[in-house]
């Protein structure tokens, strides 16, 4: 649902939506289709996840605390937290 609503957000946001879909390849046609894709919805939280800021901004917007959307990305396919150790 966080992953949802961050695309949400996304769709809404019209200076980081330009940046999204440049850097995902991604048409702006796609992204009602693609909204159910788990794979998708990780590229999403990835894309916000890179800036600080708009991780404020996004979780300021959705009324979450600041560490959900990693929280969100860690349970979607390809999240797990990495351990270099």
């Amino acid at each position: 649902m966080i992953a949802l609503r961050a695309l949400g957000w996304l769709v809404g946001n019209d200076d980081l939506l330009p940046v999204f879909l440049g850097a995902s390849g991604t048409a702006p046609d796609e992204l009602r289709n693609r909204a159910s894709d788990p794979d998708f919805l990780s590229s999403v939280l990835d894309f916000i996840l890179m800036d600080d800021a708009w991780v404020v901004a996004f979780c300021d917007a959705a009324g979450l605390a600041y560490t959900e959307p990693m929280a969100a990305r860690q349970a979607l396919p390809g999240g797990a937290e990495t351990h270099w150790t």
